[in-house]
């Protein structure tokens, strides 16, 4: 069973229903796509009613500093001769790997950009929830 976190009291419980289903379903797809897993969830868990954005702010925190570490292993790439010690730090850093190609960085660069518009979706959604007066569930 779902937990809830930022409950507030505004909209029929019909609408809260239907929106928290529809979240819970999203976020379930999303697990099973393999784009979140179980460290999504610790992060959630982490989030409270002092801190209601934590998971937000986290994701945007990351995106900010995948895009500065991408566009770095791209200059490098780019380089003459390849800048491999630096590529080779930048992937580290971003995925906890070592040296990568061209065709990864492309890889890394589109994985990106889908798991931010998904994560958008699903903090459009917890907002659609809370403003509709409900609370967000949290997978177990």
């Amino acid at each position: 069973m779902p937990r809830f976190h930022g409950q507030s009291n505004h909209a029929p419980v019909d609408i809260v229903n239907q929106l928290q289903k529809q979240y819970v379903d999203y976020l379930t797809s999303l697990f099973h796509e393999g784009v979140l897993d179980d460290q999504f969830t610790q992060l959630q868990k982490l989030q409270d009613e002092s801190n209601p954005d934590f998971t937000v702010e986290v994701a945007t925190l990351f995106f900010v500093d995948s895009d500065k570490l991408i566009n770095n292993m791209a200059a490098a790439l780019e380089r003459s001769p390849v800048d491999f010690k630096q590529v080779d730090a930048d992937v580290h850093q971003l995925k906890g790997s070592s040296s990568r190609c061209l065709i990864c960085l492309q890889q890394v660069k589109n994985e990106c950009a889908v798991l931010k518009d998904k994560l958008q979706n699903l903090f459009r959604m917890e907002q659609q929830i809370v403003g509709a007066g409900g609370s967000v569930p949290l997978m177990d």
